[in-house]
Parts: structure tokens; C-alpha cells; sequence
């Protein structure tokens, strides 16, 4: 249901839509291709198919490169296992690889499933506005309700090792700083936003304790968000891999449909 889900992305995005499909191309496959095509909504769409040969992570990453494209749109599996972790997925290695947005799809459907609720981002890093304007734009465009901004906070920020009853009200009054710091933080950035992707839509802010990467992907199953956009990841390199750090613990664990925006 790939197909038929990317056809409706690109229609709400309004925007050409290329289907690329690793592998030899016979008549059955395109008829089958152009079949499922048929089903959609949306089979109007500026649409097309091209064939490529090779290896799909390598020949995927260079039709990125050479066709200019802003958003990937993958088909993922939601968990993985311990061995594919560290060996990684397509989909996954093609979210660390290529130079462009990428969407994450666990459940594509074949009928539209109406998105309520988006998580993002909210991480005190230079590419967040740029994470939250893409949250609100996605959520405009699906006619989402309610958009929740995700500060994690690292424990470590919080400098009191509690003891005794006055170390914990310490320690909470430093949570409760941070907190207010945080939030206004996340508000500037929303405020600046144009006004025609910010109506409509109610906005919460949620501060977080905990590891990065993972206390936002818990925070996003437990809501049962529909949809969570983040940051690209900065690093990439196998070390990454050993010592999983922020997207990582998600992409290995997806709790629902992942945008992940690039520039």
C-alpha cells in the first residue's frame, strides 16, 4: 500500500510524484504497478515510474542525488531485531544516508486514516524551528488537531543529587526553572511562524527528563501520536551504531509514522 499512501502525500503536498522500483522491468510488474496506481484517489497526480537495476540502498541514495528530491517516502518495518540493529535496514540506512527529508511509513493504508495528533522535536538545536515549521506545515496539510513540541531535558541539567527533603524541593525547583525556560524557548519559535499553518491547530508543550531520543519515541507511543517529526541526524558513523544516541533508539523502534527533515 506504499503506493497508493505516497500518491496521497503527494497530492496533499501538492507535488510530482516519482515512483523508482529496483528491479527489472517486465510487463507484469508495470501492470501491476500501474494497477495498484488506478486504485488511488488520487491516480491524477503527475506520476513517474522509473526502473533502475542494482543495489537498492545505492541506486535509491544516487535517484535522491540526481532527480533532486526533497522527500523520500519509505515503507518501514516497526521494530527491529537485535542483529538488524546494528546491521541496519534499507530504510533505515537510507534515513542516515540520503541528503534529503525522509518519511518513515510503519502502516501504510490503503483508505485514509485521519492524522490527529503530531509529536516534534523540540530540542534546543539549530535545525528545530526548521523541524517545528515542517510539524505545523504536515499538519495543516493532513488536518491534524493538536501538535505536542517535546523538550527533552537531560537529567544531568538539573545538578542536585537528592539526599534528603531539601535536596528534592531543590531539585524540583531547578526541574520547574527548566521547564519555563524550555517553554518560552519552544513558544518564540512558534510565534514566529506564518499564521496560516499555526490556526486551528492547538499546541502543547511537553518537558521530558530523560535520555534523548528515547524518552520522545515512549512519549509518542504512549499518545498514540500519528505522526512524529524530528531532526535529521548529525552523526552517522558506526560508532553511532555501538553507542546509539537520539534518533537511533527510534529508528530502531519506531513508535509511528517518522518524518525526519533535512535542508
Amino acid at each position: 500500500m506504499n503506493i497508493i499512501e505516497s500518491t496521497r502525500i503527494a497530492h496533499y503536498l501538492n507535488c510530482k510524484l516519482t515512483l523508482l522500483h529496483v528491479g527489472k522491468n517486465t510487463p507484469e510488474k508495470s501492470d501491476e504497478i500501474n494497477a495498484i496506481i488506478s486504485k488511488s484517489e488520487h491516480s491524477d497526480l503527475t506520476i513517474d515510474v522509473i526502473w533502475k537495476e542494482g543495489n537498492p540502498e545505492s541506486v535509491i541514495a544516487e535517484a535522491c542525488l540526481d532527480l533532486k528530491i526533497d522527500l523520500l517516502i519509505l515503507g518501514a518495518l516497526q521494530r527491529e531485531k537485535k542483529f538488524q540493529f546494528y546491521v541496519g535496514s534499507i530504510a533505515r540506512k537510507l534515513t542516515r544516508k540520503v541528503n534529503c527529508s525522509v518519511l518513515l511509513l510503519i502502516k501504510p493504508s490503503e483508505k485514509r486514516i485521519p492524522c490527529k495528533h503530531v509529536v516534534v522535536n523540540g530540542l534546543n538545536a539549530p535545525e528545530t524551528p526548521m523541524a517545528i515549521q515542517h510539524a505545523f506545515y504536515f499538519s495543516s496539510l493532513l488536518g491534524a488537531q493538536q501538535i505536542t513540541i517535546v523538550e527533552e531535558i537531560l537529567p544531568k541539567e538539573i545538578r542536585v543529587t537528592v539526599e534528603d527533603d531539601r535536596s528534592l524541593k531543590k531539585a524540583n525547583i531547578i526541574k520547574q526553572r527548566l521547564r519555563h525556560r524550555e517553554e518560552s524557548r519552544v513558544n518564540n519559535i512558534v510565534c514566529a511562524l506564518p499564521k496560516n499553518i499555526t490556526q486551528n491547530i492547538k499546541v502543547k508543550t511537553q518537558s521530558i527528563f530523560g535520555k534523548r531520543g528515547y524518552s520522545i519515541g515512549h512519549y509518542a507511543e504512549v499518545v498514540r501520536a500519528d505522526l512524529l517529526v524530528m531532526n535529521a541526524p548529525i552523526k552517522t558513523g558506526i560508532w553511532d551504531r555501538i553507542f546509539p544516541h537520539d534518533i537511533e533508539y527510534i529508528l530502531s523502534d519506531l513508535p509511528t509514522d517518522l518524518l525526519i527533515v533535512r535542508k
